[in-house]
This record gives structure tokens, sequence and C-alpha cells, in this order.
């Protein structure tokens, strides 16, 4: 059966200026005109709004939109990747209230003993929020071009060793960075010298986890901790925690170097 204009603005909350501007550009033509002039959609327009509406909340333009939906793409396959991304989102968007959730409870608990709150793990504050994930990608991909153009054997060695990686298991190696740099920022607040014991122990730590996709000897792992201090993405991102993080870490990461890999 078709459906009126009026009821695809009822079921879908799209308004009908919105229907008659996608019917203008091509986007969404309805299926016929009844003859009272009244544009009239069956169910493929309603899948079809469908996408449209899913792809708009993905943050999509209407030209790519219509781009995906004329490609004559899998439609299946287009839904499934949909799902995909917003099951993300959805995981994305329970840790951002998780979050908020810990906050207020801090925040209450100092109420309640008339005292500041202390955050012991200032990263918990940010976890969910897509900025810090957007800093995260930004600096994976610096490293990415820089091991590939200064180490390419091991920059091949990488690339096999993320391929192999699920989605859950990059954002847990994403959040342990996260974190990890912000343990180097509480040492450096600290004023512990970067050959302290638990300073070079965190090291350990930062070079297993580099291990994970290639091998830096000596000399790489220098090289390593001065891009993160000459390399402006790098730079930015320590920065972001704390000032003067990456020069830091890059002292401490020559120390481990002379140390345990010369």
């Amino acid at each position: 059966m078709p459906w009126s204009i009026a009821d695809v603005c009822r079921m879908s909350g799209v308004t009908s200026r919105t229907l008659r501007h996608y019917d203008r550009i091509g986007l969404l033509p309805p299926a016929g005109i009844a003859g009272n002039g009244h544009r009239l959609y069956g169910e493929a327009e309603l899948l079809r709004l469908q996408q449209i509406l899913l792809m708009r909340e993905l943050g999509l333009g209407l030209r790519e939109i219509r781009a995906v939906l004329d490609s004559q793409a899998d439609r299946v396959a287009v839904l499934r990747e949909h799902r995909r991304r917003l099951l993300g989102e959805r995981d994305r968007l329970e840790t951002l209230a998780r979050t908020v959730g810990r906050t207020i409870a801090a925040l209450e608990e100092g109420r309640k003993n008339d005292a500041m709150v202390k955050i012991n793990r200032p990263e918990n504050l940010f976890a969910g929020f897509e900025g810090s994930q957007e800093a995260l990608a930004e600096t994976g991909a610096a490293l990415d071009a820089e091991v590939r153009e200064r180490w390419p054997e091991a920059w091949e060695e990488s690339r096999g060793a993320r391929a192999a990686m699920t989605d859950e298991e990059t954002e847990g190696w994403q959040r342990e960075t996260t974190a990890q740099m912000i343990r180097f920022a509480e040492f450096m607040a600290a004023g512990k010298p970067v050959d302290h014991p638990a300073v070079q122990a965190e090291l350990d730590i930062h070079y297993a986890s580099i291990g994970r996709f290639w091998t830096p000897d000596a000399a790489a792992y220098k090289g390593l901790g001065q891009t993160y201090v000459d390399d402006p993405r790098f730079r930015e991102n320590f920065d972001r925690i704390a000032e003067g993080l990456a020069v830091y870490q890059r002292d401490a990461m020559v120390v481990y170097a002379d140390t345990l890999l010369s």
C-alpha cells in the first residue's frame, strides 16, 4: 500500500519540507503522485529513507548519501556496515555514560565530605570522548608513516600484526596508550628523574607495547623517542596531557635504550 507524505512524516519524524527537498534533488523521489497532487511512497521508498536517515546519523552529507544509494551496492551489506558503525557508537556512548557516572559519584562524595575531589586517574575523565580517539588515530597514523619511512622492514613486520588485531584489541591498546602517557605525566609532575626505577619499569611496558608491532633496537627506540619531540602531531598530543611530556619520555627512552638495548 502507498503512504502519503503526511503518513511518512508521522512515521519517520521527517518534515514534509525535507521530503520535498529530497525529491527535488533526486535523493528520494516518491513512488507516485496522487490525484490531489500529494506525493505517495511505497516500501522501497521507506527503506531508502531509512538508509538516508542512518547515513545522516553517521555524519554523511547528502551528496555522499546519494552516491552510496546510486552505486547499487548490496543493500544488506550496506546495512550491515551501518549496523557495525552504530554498535560502535553505542559502545562509545555507553563508555561516556559511565565516565559521567564516575564523575558524578566522585563529586557527590567530595560534597558529602566537604573536600576537594582527588583524581587518581585523570584519563578516566575523558574516556569515550571523540576528541581523544581522534588524537590517538592521528598519533597512530603519524607513527605508521614515520616507521614506514625510517625503518621499512619494521613497518612490514608491524603491518601484519596490526591487521591481525580485532577492533576490541585495537581499542584496548589505544586506551592503554593514553593511560600510559598519563602515568609518565604523573612521574614527571612528581619530579622523578628519567632514570628512576619506576619510570624505567614503565618503559618496560612501553617497549613491550611497541614490540607487539615491531622490535626496535637501541638506535630505533631512541629515534622513536626523538620523533615524539620533533613531530608536531606527536608533541601536541603529549603536551595536551602535560607540557614537556614528550621531552621527558624521550629522555627516559634514551636511558632505557642505553641500559637495556645497547
